[in-house]
């Protein structure tokens, strides 16, 4: 069975014992009952991740005797994708598979068609981070994605403009995704940008925001013949993007 990952936000070095406590140490402790002597995975969820085993519980809380520390390196080109926020649960779905995936910076955008009432976006917004943070930890990462505040069109407009190579989702593209060669794209554009995906609402872009975000320079994309859920779409659009540009290459340093 797996070691057990956790949350622990503070400097970690090998040799070192430290003290979960908080949410976190009460789910060690109480929920999931570890013992001394079991092996555990600490994370800060910013690529940092630390290996040791329990070396004492309490009530509410244990200590872990770290072995090892490994740091990712910071990803390069970032994949940022903006999603429009989704009705119901399908906003929380989608941040939990693109976490799973390895987007590194969400962002909510409220689009014309998203269907959201302005007063509970914080609210919104606070569920979509407490999400990645608990897919971050179920898919054992060390780096999870950063929910950024939600955006308008003028702001999305901003990051397509400023991105390496930014994807617009929709499906009356004539171009499929497979057929667009992000290594080519990005050798070919100047600047440390990132790469952006844009996903829109489950109603589709509007004719106006699909006109300014291929003026801003973005390239449309479909990703087969049927329409699939915005809950599903980014997930899948990242996983080709990250499996052309960046999967396979991740390394750690070690302390």
């Amino acid at each position: 069975m797996s070691a057990s990952v956790f949350l622990f936000d503070a400097p970690l070095s090998a040799g070192s014992t430290v003290h979960l406590d908080g949410p976190e140490g009460h789910h060690a402790a109480t929920v999931m009952r570890l013992r001394v002597g079991e092996d555990v995975v600490l994370v800060d969820g910013r690529g940092t991740r630390a290996i040791g085993t329990v070396a004492v519980t309490k009530k509410d809380s244990i200590e872990v005797a770290v072995s090892s520390v490994a740091t990712e390196p910071d990803p390069s080109p970032r994949l940022v994708v903006i999603q429009a926020v989704l009705k119901g649960d399908h906003g929380e779905l989608a941040i939990d598979q693109l976490t799973q995936v390895g987007a590194d910076l969400i962002v909510p955008w409220t689009s014309e068609r998203s269907v959201v009432a302005v007063d509970r976006l914080e609210k919104i917004v606070t569920k979509l981070r407490q999400r990645s943070i608990a897919a971050g930890k179920q898919a054992r990462m060390a780096r999870f994605p950063a929910v950024a505040d939600p955006v308008t069109t003028a702001e999305v407009v901003a990051r397509v403009e400023a991105a390496s190579v930014a994807l617009v989702l929709h499906e009356e593209s004539q171009h499929p995704i497979n057929d667009i060669d992000i290594s080519v794209e990005l050798s070919a554009r100047s600047g440390d940008g990132d790469i952006v995906l844009v996903i829109g609402p489950e109603g589709g872009l509007s004719p106006q925001e699909r006109a300014v975000l291929i003026e801003a320079g973005g390239i449309e994309a479909r990703l087969g013949p049927g329409v699939l859920r915005g809950s599903l779409a980014g997930a899948i659009a990242a996983g080709i993007v990250l499996a052309r540009t960046r999967w396979g290459t991740v390394a750690g340093s070690s302390s």
